[in-house]
C-alpha cells in the first residue's frame, strides 16, 4: 500500500526555487541562489508549521527592507495578472506568505490589509489579520466590513474567520470572547451567503460564541429560523452543533426536536470485555410513547475513563429519524476502539450510554483492557 505524503512535505525544494525565481524575475536584486541555500538545507528537521515560519523569516531577510516593497512583491508572485501559473495545492504550499504578513505586518497595517485581497485568494490570512485585530481593531474591522459585501467570497470568509474569537491554531481574541456584538454584526450578512465556504465559516464562528455565550447564540438561531430556507439551516444546524451535543433543550427545540417521548428497549452490548483495538457492537429499539409523530435525534455517549480514575463522556452522533405514533425504530451500531493520537484510553470500566433529544435514556458498562 502506498504511504500518503505528510503534508510538511508538500513544502519542498522545487517549491522554493519556485518562489525563488517568481521574486528575481521581479526584483533582479533578489539572491536566489543563497535563498535556496539557505532555506533547502533545513527543511527536513522541521514540522509544517516550524517550515512555514522559517520561510517567512527567510523572506523577510531577503526581500528589501521596507515592508511595504517586501509584501507587494509577494503579492505579485500570486497574483495572475502577474503572468505567473497558479502554483498546484497553493493553500497549503504557499502558507509562508499569510505568514510572513502575520510575522511582520502588524506594524504596518495599510499595506497589511492591502496586500490581503490578493493573498487570501490563494492561502488564506485568517491567521495573519489576528495580529491586525488585536493591535489595530478599528482599522481592521473596517477593513473586515467593506470585504464581508465584496464579490469575492475569499474576502467574506476570511471577514467571518479571520475574526473567529476562538480560531483553532489562533490566537484568542479575547475582547470578542468578552463581547461578540462586533462580529455579529458581520455574521448577519452570511445568513444568507450563497457561497458554502462563508456559510460554513460563519457557522464556526457562531459555534465559538455559543461556547461563552449560549443565550445570544440561541436567541440570534431562534430568529434566523424564521422562514430560513435550506441553506440557513444547514448553517443554524452546524451553529448549534456543540449545544447539542450537550443536550441543549432550546437549541434542539430550534431544530425540530421536541422533548422525547420513546422508551429505550433491548439494550445490548457486546463483548463485556474488549481488547484495545476491537471493536463495541450495541443495538437498541426507541418505541414511541406519543401519539404524534415526532422527529429524534439519536446520539451515543461513551464514558471513557481518564487517567485521574474518573469518565469523562464524549458524545457521537448516530441517527435522526422520524418516529410515527406507536412505531418502534431498532438501531445498530459497531464502534471501533482503537489509538488514535487525539484520545488516550485507559483500562477499566467504561460505559456507553443513549441520549435522544438531549435526554439519556440508559446504558450499559464494558471493561475495556490492554496487553
Amino acid at each position: 500500500m502506498a504511504e500518503y505524503p505528510l503534508l510538511k512535505d508538500f513544502i519542498d525544494r522545487q517549491l522554493i526555487e519556485q518562489i525563488a525565481e517568481r521574486i528575481a524575475t521581479l526584483y533582479p536584486a533578489f539572491a536566489k541562489a543563497d535563498f535556496v541555500a539557505a532555506v533547502v538545507p533545513e527543511l527536513d528537521a522541521l514540522e509544517l508549521k516550524a517550515r512555514t515560519r522559517f520561510i517567512a523569516e527567510k523572506l523577510r531577510e531577503f526581500l528589501p527592507p521596507d515592508y511595504a516593497s517586501a509584501v507587494k512583491i509577494l503579492v505579485r508572485i500570486l497574483d495572475e495578472d502577474s503572468g505567473f501559473e497558479p502554483i498546484e495545492n497553493a493553500g497549503l504550499r504557499l502558507m509562508s506568505i499569510p505568514a510572513f504578513v502575520e510575522r511582520f505586518g502588524a506594524e504596518h497595517p495599510e499595506a497589511s490589509l492591502d496586500a490581503m485581497p490578493i493573498i487570501t485568494r490563494y492561502s488564506s490570512c485568517e491567521f495573519a489579520i489576528r495580529p491586525l485585530l488585536l493591535r489595530h481593531p478599528q482599522l481592521t474591522m473596517a477593513r473586515l466590513q467593506d470585504w464581508a459585501t465584496d464579490s469575492d467570497e475569499h474576502l467574506r470568509r476570511l471577514a467571518s474567520e479571520g475574526s473567529r474569537p476562538r480560531l483553532p491554531w489562533g490566537a484568542q481574541l479575547t475582547d470578542f470572547i468578552a463581547d461578540p456584538a462586533p462580529t455579529l454584526a458581520l455574521l448577519e450578512r452570511f445568513k444568507d451567503d450563497p457561497s458554502l465556504y462563508v456559510r460554513r465559516s460563519a457557522a464556526n464562528h457562531l459555534n465559538d460564541i455559543g461556547k461563552d455565550h449560549p443565550e445570544l447564540l440561541l436567541a440570534r438561531m431562534a430568529a434566523w429560523s424564521k422562514d430560513a430556507g435550506k441553506e440557513r439551516l444547514w448553517l443554524i444546524n452546524h451553529a448549534l452543533r456543540t449545544l447539542v451535543k450537550r443536550g441543549d433543550r432550546r437549541a434542539l427545540a430550534i431544530l425540530g426536536y421536541d422533548e422525547a417521548q420513546v422508551e429505550l428497549r433491548d439494550l445490548e452490548l457486546a463483548p463485556a470485555r474488549l481488547q484495545l483495538g476491537g471493536a463495541l457492537t450495541f443495538s437498541f429499539a426507541l418505541q414511541s410513547q406519543a401519539d404524534h409523530a415526532q422527529n429524534l435525534m439519536v446520539d451515543y455517549v461513551m464514558h471513557f475513563l481518564k487517567a485521574n480514575g474518573r469518565t469523562a463522556p464524549k458524545v457521537f452522533k448516530l441517527k435522526k429519524l422520524s418516529l410515527a405514533r406507536g412505531q418502534t425504530a431498532t438501531i445498530n451500531k459497531k464502534m471501533a476502539i482503537r489509538p488514535i493520537s487525539t484520545r488516550r484510553y485507559y483500562a477499566g470500566a467504561q460505559r456507553l450510554e443513549i441520549q435522544v433529544n438531549g435526554k439519556i435514556l440508559g446504558g450499559a458498562d464494558f471493561e475495556l483492557v490492554m496487553d
